[in-house]
């Protein structure tokens, strides 16, 4: 039976329904922030950590496997930036609260609110922007990457100082809050998993770089994750740096080359 105003049974209507592998990867992600939140909460921060971490897994793997699969969908693309909010924006935010911001008062939930809205945004803009040609690097830090480095401090600190959860105050913890804020709303190039096209061929140099990290990661899994995650931050600080000292050198030779030609 053909309902009004949708055609004859003729006619080709798009089937409704979702893709249900990559959309459970992402729920999944959803999962381990929802539980990272409730762990920070109950004073368990490095649990909290591991979960972020956790969701960066479930974060390449939905994407992946809906590219390969060709399943993307608008429905997918949209599940996913919420699940990202929420295991990389607000579980990160509370997660750091509850751990070193609330010494700080309004200060602390303000640097952790922050981090949020900016998570929120760079989605946004990120969303908006998807399908715009143009460098496959991303415009401001993506916001895994943002979390990643929060967790990594917190999962460092447990291993470093052990048998203290939370650290002293210090005006560190809000100042790196919000200098991570800023970088996900800033133009700033970043680089991230995402842009590696698995479907091509690599140099082998590539796949003993991969087994290295893995073997280090395997054998002090904690330092690990914090020295990567610096490395991330600091190269994509140097790499910026370079660009717009570059940038400046070629406008102030057009200048030159414009003031040359003036009689």
């Amino acid at each position: 039976m053909v309902e009004e105003g949708h055609g004859s049974q003729g006619d080709k209507q798009p089937k409704k329904g979702v893709y249900l592998l990559p959309n459970t990867l992402t729920l999944c992600g959803m999962f381990c922030g929802f539980y990272a939140i409730m762990s920070a909460i109950n004073g368990n921060f490095v649990y909290a950590a591991w979960a972020i971490m956790l969701a960066n897994i479930f974060d390449g793997l939905d994407g992946w496997i809906a590219r390969l699969t060709n399943t993307t969908t608008r429905f997918g693309v949209e599940l996913d930036s919420l699940s990202d909010l929420v295991a990389f924006g607000v579980a990160p935010a509370v997660m750091m609260y509850k751990w070193s911001l609330v010494p700080f008062g309004r200060l602390g939930w303000a640097a952790a609110f922050l981090f949020v809205a900016c998570g929120a945004l760079r989605l946004a803009r990120f969303n908006v922007q998807t399908g715009s040609s143009g460098s496959k690097a991303f415009k401001g830090m993506p916001i895994p990457g943002a979390a990643s480095i929060l967790a990594s401090v917190v999962i460092f600190y447990s291993w470093y100082e052990v048998g203290q959860e939370v650290p002293d105050k210090h005006i560190f913890y809000p100042l790196f809050t919000i200098v991570l804020a800023l970088l996900m709303v800033s133009t700033f190039r970043f680089h991230g998993v995402k842009e590696i096209d698995f479907k091509e061929k690599k140099p082998f140099w590539v796949l003993i770089v991969f087994v290295l990290v893995l073997f280090v990661l395997l054998i002090h899994p904690s330092p690990a994750i914090f020295v990567f995650a610096m490395l991330y931050l600091v190269w994509g600080i140097i790499e910026n740096a370079v660009l717009l000292m570059k940038r400046r050198r070629e406008k102030k030779k057009e200048h030159q080359g414009e003031t040359g030609v003036q009689p």
